[in-house]
């Protein structure tokens, strides 16, 4: 178990743990070396299974081979779209074993988007996950003439389709199986005949403000990068990883799948994004990396239990907390803990935070690393008196993921951390924009080099959109986007991302955007957490019916106003928010609003909502 005042056991290794600058080179190093250990796991019908590094190795084989023989040649595009299952990996990387192009496509996209990313990406084969993603690519299968194949992993309900153009997993991996055995080396000289500098990955862009663009990334940079990532925060083939994020995520591909990889991390799925909070408590992960989503609602869960509690419950909890967080401010600023101190500690672990940790499911966690997303500063603290370190990283899919880390040696909650050796950083100084350069960074926007002109500087940084500050001792802070800022009618410039996180850090609020350039006064669209808002109205007999009727209900419009007034207390008067409106619609990530973090779309719900917007304003 971690301890607060013990950061040896997660401090960065600087040595290659594993040879090989392309990922199959990387890849077979790893099936050679690591052979029977376990590698993958992933729970059906309730029981868990692994997959060992000989196994995945083994159906890589079969897969490349079935690629092979439909005609898949180096070079050409496979594009995955699943949720994120083992599947997924193997999958992905029989792709680029083969010497191809792998592309990921989120399984929340509708048609029409699933039709724009094929054509864009020149797709020629098509994994999917099941019968419902199948649906979505037979609706559009007429304007996809360069699509070859389509493979389905799981076949349930599709045992009498009769699409000659579909064939399930298993009968491609038949198909290679076939073809190896007559084609031993075959499969073996392709992985060999990958470079480097070849493009080896496409992560296409949300898209929140156009069409979604492909960000290019070769195979020297994907090796390059993932040898970076544990010069930021060392694992080791003992961790347990956790794999739930959007494997077409820059976050997960690298941080998860390719990470680990690389260091021989064990890797967990869960069996959906329903089901992760259980999950979690099943895996413990010794390494655990999430979005601030993910973090706040853990953190809701032990509020709301806290608050069922017992008074005495109650006040252990609160007792152990407060001695955790002195404990953390120490460590913040780079002090010794007494000893007296430590003793307390142990005791209150005992006592409560141990069980917290055990709700959770991060007891057994050296640290945590969240991104994606600006987070509260305030919950980094909360779970560092725990005893739990968080470590905030930065990045973009541009950048390959992470570009910057809190080390742990140094945690500043807040701070996105100094830059990481593996890259240059740079803030503009006109705009105060973050910029960045490195091996890291991507080879630019398929199929748009004026896109691709525009996001770099005229000496090569790359322009990253954020804007931030730098301190004496070289750690980052995002104040906001560059398109995000606010200007209030008084002209005071206001970072909604401040007020937005401070209003998330309430177990009642999912998200929040802050609206206010140009305008008066600042207001706010809210998101509630469902499940939380839902208990606090049995709770206390407000009556409501369905969702909506939920969100019109005085006693939870009160609700919303208390955690509003409270964040306000903390801001200037001018930064204050002086009205709100609750989203009436229960959004999930198949909703356009929603990013595939489930993040709200800040230019997005300013446009759709714009009439109960200007509401607030008259």
């Amino acid at each position: 178990m971690s301890n607060l005042w013990d950061l040896s056991h997660i401090q960065p290794r600087t040595d290659s743990v594993l040879d090989g600058d392309t990922i199959p080179a990387m890849f077979w190093n790893a099936v050679a070396r690591r052979g029977d250990q376990r590698w993958l796991r992933e729970k059906k019908l309730g029981i868990w299974h692994g997959w060992s590094w000989t196994q995945v190795g083994e159906a890589v084989s079969e897969i490349g081979g079935g690629l092979a023989s439909l005609g898949f040649a180096p070079g050409d595009t496979a594009s995955i779209l699943s949720n994120t299952v083992v599947e997924w990996v193997l999958t992905d990387i029989a792709v680029l074993c083969g010497g191809g192009i792998s592309n990921g496509i989120y399984p929340t996209d509708a048609p029409s988007q699933v039709q724009y990313l094929c054509e864009d990406s020149r797709t020629s084969v098509l994994f999917v996950e099941d019968e419902e993603q199948l649906d979505k690519v037979l609706e559009v299968r007429e304007q996809l003439p360069r699509l070859r194949k389509i493979v389905v992993f799981d076949m349930k309900g599709l045992r009498d389709l009769q699409e000659p153009d579909v064939i399930s997993l298993e009968a491609l991996r038949q198909l290679g199986r076939d073809y190896n055995a007559a084609h031993p080396d075959a499969l073996r000289q392709r992985a060999a005949a990958c470079k480097p500098e070849d493009v080896a990955i496409l992560v296409y862009t949300s898209g929140t403000t156009g069409k979604p663009k492909g960000a290019m990334h070769t195979h020297g940079g994907l090796t390059y990068t993932v040898r970076g990532y544990n010069t930021l925060i060392a694992r080791n083939e003992t961790d347990e990883g956790m794999c739930f994020l959007p494997l077409c995520h820059i976050a997960e591909r690298m941080g998860g799948e390719y990470f680990s990889l690389y260091t021989g991390a064990r890797l967990n799925f869960v069996e959906n994004p329903d089901t992760v909070p259980e999950n979690v408590r099943e895996i413990a992960p010794t390494v655990f990396t999430g979005v601030p989503r993910v973090w706040e609602k853990f953190y809701s869960a032990v509020m709301i239990a806290l608050k069922e509690s017992t008074r005495l419950q109650q006040a252990v909890y609160a007792w152990g907390i407060g001695v955790g967080g002195r404990i953390a401010e120490r460590v913040m600023a780079g002090q010794p803990v007494p000893a007296g101190l430590k003793a307390q500690f142990m005791l209150a672990r005992w006592l409560a935070l141990d069980n917290v940790r055990k709700l959770i499911g991060i007891h057994r966690a050296r640290f945590l690393v969240t991104g994606a997303a600006p987070i509260s500063p305030e919950l980094v603290k909360w779970y560092l008196s725990l005893g739990v370190p968080m470590l905030e990283v930065w990045g973009m899919t541009e950048t390959c993921g992470a570009s910057t880390g809190v080390p742990v040696a140094r945690i500043k909650p807040g701070s996105i951390g100094p830059a990481a050796d593996f890259n240059q950083i740079r803030l503009d100084p006109a705009t105060g924009e973050i910029q960045v350069k490195g091996r890291n960074v991507f080879a630019g926007y398929l199929n748009l080099p004026d896109k691709t002109a525009e996001t770099f500087t005229e000496d090569g940084w790359l322009r990253t959109g954020d804007v931030g500050t730098v301190d004496e001792d070289g750690f980052y802070r995002i104040t906001d986007r560059m398109k995000d800022i606010i200007i209030t009618a008084g002209g005071k410039n206001v970072t909604p991302s401040e007020l937005e996180n401070e209003l998330k850090f309430s177990p009642y609020i999912t998200d929040a955007v802050v609206i206010g350039d140009q305008r008066p006064y600042l207001t706010a669209i809210i998101m509630i957490d469902q499940e939380n808002v839902e208990k606090y109205a049995q709770d206390h007999d407000v009556p409501f019916s369905n969702y909506a009727s939920l969100t019109r209900a005085a006693e939870v419009q009160a609700l919303i106003q208390e955690v509003i007034d409270s964040v306000n207390t903390k801001f200037a008067r001018v930064e204050q928010i002086k009205k709100f409106f609750l989203l009436d619609t229960q959004l999930t990530a198949e909703d356009e609003e929603l990013t595939p973090t489930m993040k709200l779309k800040r230019q997005l719900v300013q446009k759709k909502y714009a009439p109960q917007i200007e509401a607030m304003y008259r």
